[in-house]
């Protein structure tokens, strides 16, 4: 069975296009072909992300970023608490106005992917009654099935492990 097919290279060839755009982002260049994206496509699928940004991930984003580096600070100076989370809340204060920036990047993912047409259909149902349902539960909907998937994962791990093992035993080894 081949496990490399059409669809795969396609993954790879839209994975390298966007770790372009990323690596663009941060200085790197970045292939013409990641970089032009219609202005009316740019737009419309900022419009998707602004109806869809129910996760607030920006500021989330931020706060986690305050707390790991509170956290890596303080465990090897602790007696520098309240001087880190001083400093920590304004360089959170730096990042307001900010959000934007990330914004734009995931509209020009968006961009990428889809064409005119096809993001001007998903803003359509985004803006009706269901689509602003669907956004409003998505984080949610995530939340609840990550945990979905992490239960089922743990009872694959331990299912999966078992079998592998009666496989071998079958074949005469012992674990």
């Amino acid at each position: 069975m081949a496990l490399w097919n059409i669809g795969n290279w396609a993954r790879s060839a839209r994975m390298m296009a966007l770790a372009a755009l990323v690596a663009g982002t941060f200085g790197a260049a970045v292939p013409a072909s990641a970089q032009e994206v219609a202005p009316e496509e740019l737009a419309m699928a900022r419009k998707y992300i602004d109806l869809t940004d129910r996760g607030a991930v920006f500021e989330t984003t931020i706060v986690e970023m305050g707390i790991d580096t509170m956290r890596q600070i303080i465990t090897q100076n602790p007696e520098i608490q309240e001087e880190t989370s001083d400093a920590i809340g304004e360089v959170i204060k730096s990042y307001n106005g900010r959000k934007g920036e990330l914004l734009d990047q995931f509209a020009r993912v968006y961009a990428i992917y889809f064409t005119l047409e096809e993001l001007t259909e998903i803003v359509a149902f985004y803006e009706s009654p269901v689509g602003q349902k669907l956004a409003t539960a998505n984080s949610e909907l995530n939340a609840d099935v990550r945990r979905v998937l992490q239960v089922y994962t743990n009872n694959l791990r331990t299912e999966f492990f078992a079998k592998v093992r009666s496989e071998l035993r079958d074949q005469g080894i012992e674990l």
